[in-house]
């Protein structure tokens, strides 16, 4: 998913505070050409639109700088939010084009129902829910989707039975854990039975 997003240039001697006053919110763009950044300014109303669709190291975003004018594929690198009003304050983008594939964190969203819940009264337990992986700028996945449905009690899922869409690779170590089902939480007071249907 590219969102596109309209910025220009930050004029010289511009204050950031001044420029929050203004309903602008200030920004970086780095990997264009080498080690050099451009500093930009953003409205804040398209960085509240763009927030609620992009997260940080994850969601391509076709970058266009009105201005310059400079227009390229980037992802949102980092994000920095005002400690006290929880308002975004600085943002800080990277450009991929030209780079080959980059690094992104992406969801893990496990669907299905385990055989070992649905059945055994067990627990699934997710150690991580989002994983590093590398990948071209255009094969960027939103999500990668894990189908725990067929787990049982004791089961355990990890990095290398995960099969990713083409072309991403993980990054963890492949005997990392990702899911396991656990036995039924069973109380010292009341001892239940499990029920198997």
């Amino acid at each position: 998913m590219a969102l596109t997003v309209e910025c220009q240039k930050r004029p010289e001697g511009s204050k950031p505070r001044a420029l929050r006053r203004s309903g602008e919110i200030p920004a970086n763009l780095y990997g264009h050409k080498g080690t050099e950044s451009i500093s930009l300014t953003i409205n804040a109303k398209t960085v509240e639109r763009l927030l609620k669709k992009a997260s940080v190291n994850n969601t391509l975003i076709d970058l266009n700088v009105t201005d310059i004018p400079w227009r390229g594929k980037t992802l949102l690198r980092e994000l920095q939010i005002h400690p006290a009003k929880g308002t975004p304050y600085h943002l800080s983008f990277f450009a991929v084009a030209g780079h080959g594939d980059t690094t992104v964190e992406v969801r893990l969203r496990f669907v299905g129902n385990a055989v070992g819940v649905k059945q055994e009264g067990g627990v699934l337990d997710t150690v991580i829910t989002e994983l590093q992986v590398s990948c071209a700028p255009e094969n960027i996945p939103d999500v990668i989707e894990i189908d725990v449905s067929n787990m049982q009690i004791g089961d355990s899922l990890h990095i290398h039975e995960i099969v990713f869409p083409e072309g991403v690779t993980a990054l963890a170590e492949p005997e990392r854990l990702v899911a396991s089902v656990l036995p039924p939480q069973i109380n010292d007071d009341t001892v239940t039975e499990t029920e198997v249907s």
